[in-house]
């Protein structure tokens, strides 16, 4: 017995946080180094400018949607302004069954979403991990300073983000988000110690 072999399935990377606590610029960061798949979405609304179906979402009609809801197919979907967006299930454990470890950014009704999922297998990938700010008045100033909202857009992201903010606890992993820099290596700390995790390794002697 004089070589060892070390095998494990994907870890699940659920990641949530309020507007304007830094989420996208720190999955955009970690996208970079390309340890992980980025789960795309589904989407009925219209494609914007440049993005390329399959990349950045798959795009559907209503009733193919609405098809996949009522089959069962969705990890999570919800209804925002008016378009539905949602997770295929089959997409993110063909990538799991691979040992590929899968980032997917959600809203917090996600996250309750595939914490409530019967599957065993996802529940058994899944590691998931929330982006709290600072506080209110530093995400109302990163906020302001993006200078994409009007005041009363601000408002709203500040009233939804303190009733977001008071989910933490449901999360299997909480980032007090700081600079940039501190939040990536604080995310990859978090990547890095669900790897080694003994449950998650498949060991094998020859």
């Amino acid at each position: 017995m004089n070589n060892l072999t070390i095998t494990r399935t994907g870890i699940l990377f659920v990641i949530s946080a309020p507007s304007g606590a830094g989420k996208t610029t720190l999955i955009s960061s970690l996208r970079q180094k390309g340890d992980f798949i980025y789960s795309v979405s589904c989407t009925t609304r219209q494609p914007r400018p440049g993005e390329v179906h399959g990349e950045d979402y798959f795009f559907m009609t209503d009733e193919e949607f609405r098809s996949h809801v009522s089959l069962g197919d969705f990890l999570e979907h919800a209804e925002v302004h008016g378009r539905f967006y949602g997770t295929l299930k089959s997409n993110v454990i063909a990538h799991l069954e691979k040992g590929v470890d899968v980032l997917l950014d959600v809203d917090t009704a996600g996250a309750e979403s595939i914490r409530s999922c019967g599957d065993p297998f996802i529940q058994a990938a899944l590691a998931d991990v929330f982006i709290m700010p600072p506080g209110l008045e530093e995400l109302s100033r990163r906020l302001r300073r993006r200078g994409t909202e009007t005041e009363e857009q601000v408002s709203t992201r500040l009233r939804n983000a303190a009733s977001e903010m008071q989910k933490w606890r449901d999360y299997r992993y909480t980032v007090i988000s700081g600079s940039m820099e501190e939040d990536i290596e604080k995310f990859r700390g978090i990547m890095r110690a669900e790897r080694y995790l003994t449950r998650r390794l498949q060991l094998s002697f020859s």
